[in-house]
Parts: structure tokens; sequence; C-alpha cells
């Protein structure tokens, strides 16, 4: 009886790698893709007529308002005051914020005593609080980074002592296997493995900042300091409301690509 032939060796092709799991990928492209084909869509309906100028104005307008702005020197006259009231307040709150929730994720007593006045403060309508922090600071720059940094300090708190309590607590056991002190665990382990809970917060505190911002922009003494969606010569034209509106969706857009570049999301 003859021995049966043996198959024929099946042919290796090459396997895929699956490993990636839900990893996001840069698309940077498709916003600003997003942004130019919602752009494009308004300017086709107002100028066909199906939305009409006084519901909506047409994007070449509201970019011929920048135009102007940018050409009679009012822009850069807005522009410097506010970063510099943005930057300023908001740095104060978000260090502040990181600082405190770092010591309530590591510390149980400090947790004890701070949870229950964060949770108290946090819901707080912030511009509400305006009034108090002109009588306390003052109507001129100091309620204003005041304000700012207050609205920004509660929701970095949150964020930071959730990211601490996120780290993987077998990092840190293999850490105390190792013999690190507890120094070099925070430094090398606790705050690398925080560090994109925080970075996500900052992008919801600076939104908050923003609008505190504009609306701290409120108090002032003169129209000089209002901002150009609030001034009188410009809030009864929708090209200037649009206006203002965009330059302060551009601060949020800024505010936010550079907290996810910072942070590698996409």
């Amino acid at each position: 009886m003859s021995e049966a032939t043996p198959p024929p060796p099946a042919q290796s092709r090459p396997v895929d790698f699956r490993g990636g799991g839900f990893a996001p990928k840069s698309r940077r492209w498709v916003g600003l893709a997003a942004f130019i084909v919602l752009i494009g869509l308004a300017e086709i309906a107002t100028r066909s007529g199906f939305i009409t100028p006084l519901t909506l104005p047409k994007p070449s307008d509201v970019l011929a308002t920048f135009v102007e702005l940018y050409q009679s020197g009012l822009l850069w006259k807005h522009l410097f005051p506010s970063l510099s009231r943005l930057a300023v307040g908001a740095t104060l709150g978000a260090s502040a914020g990181i600082g405190v929730g770092i010591l309530i994720g590591l510390f149980s007593y400090i947790r004890a005593g701070l949870v229950p006045l964060v949770a108290a403060i946090f819901p707080i309508p912030k511009i509400a609080l305006l009034p108090l922090f002109v009588i306390w600071f003052g109507i001129d720059e100091g309620s204003k980074y005041a304000l700012i940094a207050f609205g920004t300090f509660t929701p970095t708190v949150v964020a930071t002592y959730g990211a601490v309590d996120n780290v993987d607590r077998t990092l840190i056991r293999m850490g105390q296997s190792f013999g690190l002190s507890w120094l070099s665990i925070v430094r090398k382990i606790v705050l690398p493995g925080a560090m994109p809970g925080i970075l996500s917060g900052l992008r919801i505190s600076l939104a908050i900042a923003i609008i505190l911002l504009v609306a701290a922009k409120c108090w002032v003494r003169n129209t000089a300091s209002v901002p150009i969606s609030l001034r009188p010569d410009h809030f009864m034209t929708l090209n200037g409301c649009s206006s203002g509106w965009s330059y302060c969706r551009s601060l949020g857009s800024l505010s936010a690509w550079l907290s996810a570049g910072s942070s590698g999301g996409c």
C-alpha cells in the first residue's frame, strides 16, 4: 500500500498588525475642511437669499469687517489687552489648580478637607461673582484677572486630582518594589501618568477663561475697553457682532489646538 502524499505546504501571508486598539490618528486637515465647508455653505445660502441678511451675515462681509478693523488698528488695540488678561488670569488659575489638585490626589487629609470645599464652589456661576470681585479688587485689571483665575481654578482642580486618581496603581507598587523614594514615585510615575488628564482639563478651563474674559470686559469705565462685539457702534450690526464672535472662536480654537498638541491628541 503506497504512502499518502503529504499536502503541499500552505503559503505564508503577512498578518496585519492589529494591536493599535482605538489609538487616535492625527487628522487635523479634517477640522479645517469642516470649517471651510461650513463657511462655504453659509456664503451660498446668504447670497442665494435662502437665509436673509437680517438673520445671518455673509461670511465675506464678516471678513471685510475684519479687514476694516485691522486697517483701522482697532483689532490690535483690543487684541493685546485681551490676550494679556487671558494669559495672566488663566496662568494664575491653572497653576494654582494644578498644585491644589496634585495635593488632593496625594494626601488623604487634604482631600478630606478640600474636596467638599471645591465641590461647593464649583457650581457657582463665576460671572455672578464679578460684582463682588469689583468691590474687592477694583474696577480695573485686578477684578478681571481674579475672575478669570477663579473661573479656571476649580475645573483644573477637579481634572487634576481625577487624573492623579486614575494613575495605574500597579506602576506605583512596581516603583515601591524597586525601592524608589516617595518623591521619585511622584516625579517619575504619578505626574507623567496624570499629565494627559491634566491637559484635557486645561482645554475646558481655557474655554471657560475665554467666556469670562468677555464678561469681565463688560465692567469697564469707558467704551474703549469694551470688546469689539459689545461696543455700541458694533452691537447693532450683525457684521460687527459676527466679527467679535469669530474673534472669540479663534481664541478657543487656538487654545484647543495648543492643548491637544501638547497632549498628543488628534
